[in-house]
């Protein structure tokens, strides 16, 4: 049953359809989960709502990019960046925080990161100008010896990483692209640690 038939259906109060509405403009929220989240929250005690509220609130106003490698931070430097004990002179470029996240998950990788916010898609209309490539760029003249390219294995990773190399080598920077053990179109983000240490362990030259 879609949205709009459900609704004229009018088994709930305006405000319950309201909120069932807002959520699901989540992503990956159907028309199910949205009804589902809305009852759950409804009998939430009221303070653990208003906690839930206020947080989300906090977080939009108070999360932003981190100076440094833009991944989301509500400082000005996150922590990965800001920590002594990280080889500044390696960066893996991701295409965002949850790729990011997935690699720290592993434990194993010691560099640091910089996040591109996306990737080049033509298709979408999406150009080099529309991710943090100037950014990375600018982060290059500093004292990098890697640059290891993490983008994702579908169509529009493999056109970044090919980019990105490009523009890249001609600063004799060593560039790696991690190894061919991500399933083709497979986000970072769902694989699983081994798989990713692997990939990792096992990244080419570029």
């Amino acid at each position: 049953m879609d949205w709009e038939a459900f609704r004229s259906m009018d088994l709930y109060s305006e405000q319950v359809n309201h909120l069932v509405e807002e959520l699901g403009r989540l992503p990956g929220i159907g028309n199910k989960s949205a009804q589902r989240l809305a009852y759950h929250i409804i009998n939430m005690p009221a303070d653990q709502v208003k906690s839930l509220a206020d947080t989300m609130v906090n977080a939009r106003e108070n999360v932003r990019y981190c100076k440094e490698c833009y991944t989301l931070t509500d400082k000005e430097i996150c922590p990965i960046c800001a920590s002594q004990n990280r080889d500044k002179s390696t960066i893996m470029v991701v295409e965002t925080p949850r790729d990011l996240a997935a690699y720290e998950r592993t434990g194993k990788y010691n560099g640091v990161y910089h996040v591109l916010h996306g990737a080049i898609s033509p298709k979408l209309g999406i150009g080099q100008e529309d991710i943090k490539l100037k950014e990375l760029i600018v982060r290059l003249r500093g004292d990098v010896k890697e640059l290891i390219i993490a983008t994702n294995s579908g169509v529009e990773g493999e056109i970044t990483a090919m980019y990105i190399s490009k523009l890249v080598k001609p600063t004799g920077i060593k560039v790696t692209r991690i190894a061919s053990g991500i399933p083709v179109g497979g986000d970072l983000e769902c694989i699983d640690e081994v798989t990713l240490l692997r990939a990792l362990e096992g990244r080419v030259n570029l």
